[in-house]
């Protein structure tokens, strides 16, 4: 896929810098090419380096450019993606792979006619937390997985965003925002979903902006902001997940695998890295050395992944894994609102295990 890979970005919103930091640490990558509305941005990021600042159009057509690096908001995903499929490039994204689940499997239709590779965030799963969790459950240190909870509980992101519309309005909400990250680590911890039964609520209709030039004012709520529901695991587990702007604090756990033997506690899988701590009915609890993941990791590490992969392996962050978190959580609204189980019509394969790897190891070669 080139060496060095040739990255063009689109999109140089906050969540660039770190994607420009983790690829300053990997020697196989080249930021090619960069665009975005702000041209002044634009030049500032290719100043920077190296790379040309130019149109979308001119970004996918340039000859340097192995794969597209799609930050841009999520209504633009499945567009620009599909864009950058029809220039033979191989596309990587931020989370959701689309806004929504038919557009998201235009784009990795797409790609497998191309024979181009979509990748798409969150991979903060790759990182030491999620993997020296699934590492304990896969040596059997729980024993049998049964069931898990995931949780996350916040007060709304008009506390602290200065323009946080987006988030209560159709495609936002507590699940499409944050569950990416919880859904695609239990994928990787029990496996792909066969179903899922699930519930809603809003707790009010205005929400009112805390800062900002726009601080008190009220911004309308269009959506369910609290969504819980049950994912059914092909291997027999059962998930709760609840994912929430109605809460207050909680001191739950972010994650708890439980199994026949014990149970596993991993850390906020919206970082790459913390404690992950094993209870047993034959030792006290502790805290388990990491024995998994890409170390000191950043965003970006996907994308990296999904260049080293060779024939004989997917990305671990690949188009298919997006697409099955896509349809769960998806799958999860829709229950709500008929209150029927729904049956997943994707699956997909737990991708590999990412061994114990050092920063100094992140090469593309």
């Amino acid at each position: 896929m080139g060496d060095p890979h040739g990255v063009g970005i689109i999109g140089l919103g906050a969540i660039s810098g770190q994607y420009l930091n983790t690829f300053a640490a990997c020697p196989g990558i080249r930021i090619a090419a960069v665009a975005d509305l702000n041209a002044a941005r634009a030049a500032e990021v290719a100043e920077a380096t190296g790379a040309a600042a130019l149109s979308v159009d001119e970004l996918v057509a340039h000859p340097e450019v192995d794969t597209v690096l799609n930050l841009t908001i999520p209504a633009a995903h499945a567009d620009i993606a599909l864009k950058a499929i029809a220039a033979g490039k191989h596309v990587y994204g931020e989370k959701p792979l689309a806004a929504a689940f038919a557009d998201a499997q235009r784009v990795v239709a797409a790609g497998e006619a191309a024979g181009v590779r979509v990748g798409c965030a969150p991979d903060t799963v790759l990182g030491t937390g999620v993997q020296t969790a699934r590492d304990a459950i896969d040596k059997g240190e729980i024993g049998v997985p049964t069931f898990a909870t995931a949780t996350m509980i916040a007060r709304g992101h008009e506390v602290w965003h200065p323009n946080p519309d987006f988030y209560y309005t159709e495609g936002g909400g507590p699940l499409l925002d944050m569950g990416p990250y919880y859904v695609t680590s239990l994928v990787h911890l029990l496996g792909p979903v066969v179903s899922v039964t699930g519930a809603s609520s809003r707790s009010r209709d205005q929400r009112v902006i805390g800062s900002g030039a726009r601080a008190g004012e009220q911004v309308p709520v269009s959506i369910d902001t609290h969504v819980t529901g049950i994912l059914h695991h092909a291997g027999g587990a059962l998930s709760t997940l609840v994912m929430s702007f109605d809460g207050y604090a909680t001191s739950a756990p972010n994650i708890e695998v439980h199994g026949t033997e014990g149970t596993v506690t991993v850390p906020d899988p919206n970082h790459f890295s913390g404690d992950v701590t094993l209870d047993r009915h034959d030792r006290e609890r502790g805290v388990i050395a990491p024995s998994a993941g890409f170390a000191e990791s950043g965003r970006g590490v996907g994308l990296i992944d999904m260049a080293r992969a060779q024939a004989d392996r997917a990305p671990r962050a690949d188009g298919a894994m997006a697409l099955h978190v896509l349809e769960v959580m998806t799958g999860l609204l829709r229950s709500a609102e008929t209150g029927a189980r729904l049956d997943m019509q994707t699956t997909v394969e737990r991708p590999a295990l990412v061994p114990f790897t050092a920063h100094a190891d992140w090469t593309v070669a």
